[in-house]
């Protein structure tokens, strides 16, 4: 008779996962076309990636929490001999070979092979009379085993994101030999013991390694969720990253397509029209993000709501902006605007008075925005004076490149069209050098300061989410009619998943 006994405190939360993964998300007739967000990951990176799986393994191993083998058999002349294995650890363990191959429409296959494992814990036995049964020695025990390790992780949807299921797991033994420390016996009774308990340590190793592997796994899987969540919010402002459809596995990539949808205070976000085909993407680099144009134009609503979209210019960046050429058309029409006030005692205000429209092109991405323009002055002693006040019409194509960690926007075109103008030094709009002069100032200066804030907010923003921590080579953004596409190549912050591993478990 053999059993294991003392299930772990996590085995509940295991079954518990296990019934949730089971249960599939629903989509409709059309998935890809509430599509706004897509990741496909790629061989090369799934490669990559799996070099890290030794450390999964590792953890695996060593937060199995086995329970204590008991066991009784038969023996002639000794009557019944009686054996309980208990505070199994792993002592040591290291790691030959691990290799991922990506199963078309079934899972992410791993082989992990070469596995030495060393386990330690005490060997209480005894022998049994008819009428009672008595433990009367212990000693410490060592297991020495080599493993091999199968794992199919297949890809689901659980509550409207990837889950991980890695069940799917199977460990070949080639060697598992028990060793008696300090025991006096003959070596009749380690080849006894080895010969009992061999069938069901394999059981036990098996099912509470396999267990944890599985528990990682989908821990993992909400860490990367997490992780893409908190990316892409900002304070009030994020995205709905839940599933559009169900994940992919190709036999070259992964792909997950997400919703995409903006979600702030009460506004609402709706798509159901997305231009997403797999087709648009290749499998050359690493990874790619697929961007729909309709976020981008629902994340500048957002950020007009939470009036993100103002600015403030005054003292030296003001000169800098009026006094970008010395023409005498330009003093003219500084003097005229500003009465003669000092830059420190004047201020600008720039803000858009509607959302701003973007479009997303072959040639980059193309803003249209209606700006509004205060300028005013502080004359010493006096109240202050709105001096300026104009209402233009701006488009703008933009370039967008990652380098160095950092965003780079490139202004190309722009036309500028004004829709209010008023002046105090030409109540009758009657000179129009002035407006002139403002509109080669917004054009030349204006546009690229305002590109210029732009940039090092954005890249400070990613780097917060920790984008600074990867090494990402190559990264090219890419604009198309109605989509943009991110890809790049990377290496992955060693780092980054011990210190997950290490905190959460």
């Amino acid at each position: 008779m053999l059993w294991a006994g003392g299930m772990r405190p996590g085995t509940f939360r295991i079954l518990l996962m296990l019934t949730q993964v089971s249960a599939a998300c629903e989509f409709g007739p059309f998935p890809y076309s509430v599509t706004g967000i897509v990741c496909r990951m790629t061989k090369p990176a799934a490669l990559l990636l799996n070099q890290e799986t030794a450390q999964v393994i590792r953890t695996a191993f060593r937060n199995a929490r086995f329970p204590n083998i008991t066991g009784e058999r038969s023996m002639r002349l000794l009557g019944k001999v009686a054996y309980k294995l208990t505070d199994i650890q792993v002592n040591d363990l290291s790691i030959e070979q691990s290799e991922v191959e990506l199963k078309e429409n079934d899972a992410i296959h791993i082989a992990i092979k070469n596995v030495t494992a060393f386990f330690k814990g005490t060997l209480t036995y005894g022998y049994a009379g008819a009428w009672f049964l008595q433990l009367f020695h212990s000693v410490d025990f060592e297991i020495e085993s080599s493993i091999d390790l199968q794992i199919n992780i297949k890809l689901m949807c659980q509550k409207d994101q990837v889950a991980a299921d890695a069940s799917d797991c199977y460990l070949t033994f080639h060697k598992l030999m028990l060793h008696l420390h300090g025991d006096k016996e003959p070596g009749w009774l380690k080849q006894l013991f080895t010969d009992f308990i061999s069938f069901t340590l394999k059981f036990v190793l098996k099912n509470e390694v396999c267990n944890e592997i599985n528990f990682l796994a989908q821990v993992l899987a909400n860490f990367v969720h997490d992780l893409a969540a908190n990316f892409v919010q900002d304070e009030t402002i994020r995205l709905d990253i839940s599933l559009a459809s169900v994940p992919l596995i190709k036999a070259n990539y992964l792909e997950s397509h997400h919703k995409g949808l903006v979600m702030y205070k009460n506004y609402s976000d709706v798509f159901s029209d997305s231009v997403f085909s797999p087709s648009l993407l290749t499998e050359s680099r690493m990874l790619y993000f697929w961007l729909s144009e309709h976020i981008l134009n629902s994340l500048a609503s957002a950020a007009f709501l939470d009036k993100r979209l103002v600015l403030t210019i005054r003292g030296e960046k003001l000169q800098e902006l009026f006094e970008m050429e010395d023409t005498e058309t330009q003093r003219k029409a500084v003097q005229m605007i500003f009465q003669g006030t000092s830059y420190n005692d004047s201020v600008a205000k720039v803000w858009s008075l509607a959302h701003p429209q973007i479009s997303l092109q072959p040639e980059g991405t193309i803003v249209k925005s209606l700006v509004a323009v205060e300028v005013s002055i502080f004359p010493p002693g006096e109240e202050s004076v709105m001096v300026l006040y104009m209402e233009t019409e701006i488009t703008v194509t933009i370039q967008a490149a990652y380098a160095e960690k950092k965003l780079i926007l490139h202004p190309l075109d722009s036309r500028i069209e004004f829709k209010v103008f008023e002046c105090a030094a030409d109540p009758n709009r009657n000179d129009s050098s002035i407006r002139n002069f403002l509109q080669t100032v917004i054009s030349v200066v204006g546009i690229p300061e305002v590109i210029s804030r732009i940039e090092p907010a954005l890249t400070s923003l990613m780097n917060s989410k920790g984008l600074h921590l990867f090494d990402i080579r190559n990264p090219e953004i890419i604009t198309r009619k109605g989509y943009a596409i991110v890809q790049l190549d990377f290496s992955f912050p060693n780092h980054l998943l011990l210190d997950f591993l290490q905190k959460r478990l």
